[in-house]
């Protein structure tokens, strides 16, 4: 019998009995690589891989089956598929007549980079730039009169002042990439494209 022959399951769903070894070989290396890429973005890596094996394989999977193909645990695989889940990367899916909880990965990858570009934004630019203006203030106006003219307060506000600034113009970058019409990364990279 073929690698790629179809059988039905105990539950009746049709699925393929086995992958071709070259086409496993590859999806493992995409999931290795984007589990490693989430790494670095301040995604844990189990998480990353998660997604990236829901993305590569575009069908529904269930719990146990990936925890089978990375290997993992289940409180690892339930962990990452929740915070998945809550990020809007991946949605539950329903197959008719099995009762286990599927899942499927968001396909458009505009989609993912403004996903990933928000929860960013939200856990990494949105509290530095809470932390900058708690600096400023303690040195700026409510800091009284005697106080913002002693010797290098003016030149320390300026400094904050700029990194500020120059934050707040992020985000707001940041804003135009993960507003609901998407379209602020789409024109960035197009505009970056133009420009090289």
């Amino acid at each position: 019998m073929p690698s790629t022959t179809k059988h039905r399951s105990r539950s009746g769903h049709v699925q393929a009995a086995r992958l071709p070894r070259v086409l496993r070989e590859a999806q493992n290396r995409f999931v290795s690589i984007w589990g490693g890429m989430g790494g670095s973005w301040g995604i844990p890596r189990t998480m990353a891989e998660i997604h990236a094996l829901l993305y590569i394989v575009n069908e529904p999977l269930n719990t146990d089956q990936i925890m089978a193909r990375l290997s993992i645990s289940r409180g690892s695989a339930s962990t990452s598929l929740k915070a998945l889940h809550d990020w809007g990367l991946v949605s539950r899916a329903h197959k008719r007549g099995d009762r286990k909880e599927y899942f499927r990965a968001e396909q458009d990858v505009w989609q993912i980079f403004r996903i990933i570009t928000r929860e960013r934004k939200r856990r990494e630019i949105d509290p530095i730039l809470m932390a900058l203006h708690e600096c400023r203030d303690a040195t700026g106006s409510r800091a009284g009169a005697a106080m913002r003219h002693k010797p290098g307060i003016e030149a320390h506000n300026d400094r904050l002042d700029q990194m500020i600034e120059f934050i707040e113009m992020i985000d707001s970058l940041a804003e135009q990439f993960v507003s609901p019409a998407g379209k602020g990364l789409r024109l960035a990279v197009g505009l970056l494209g133009k420009a090289v």
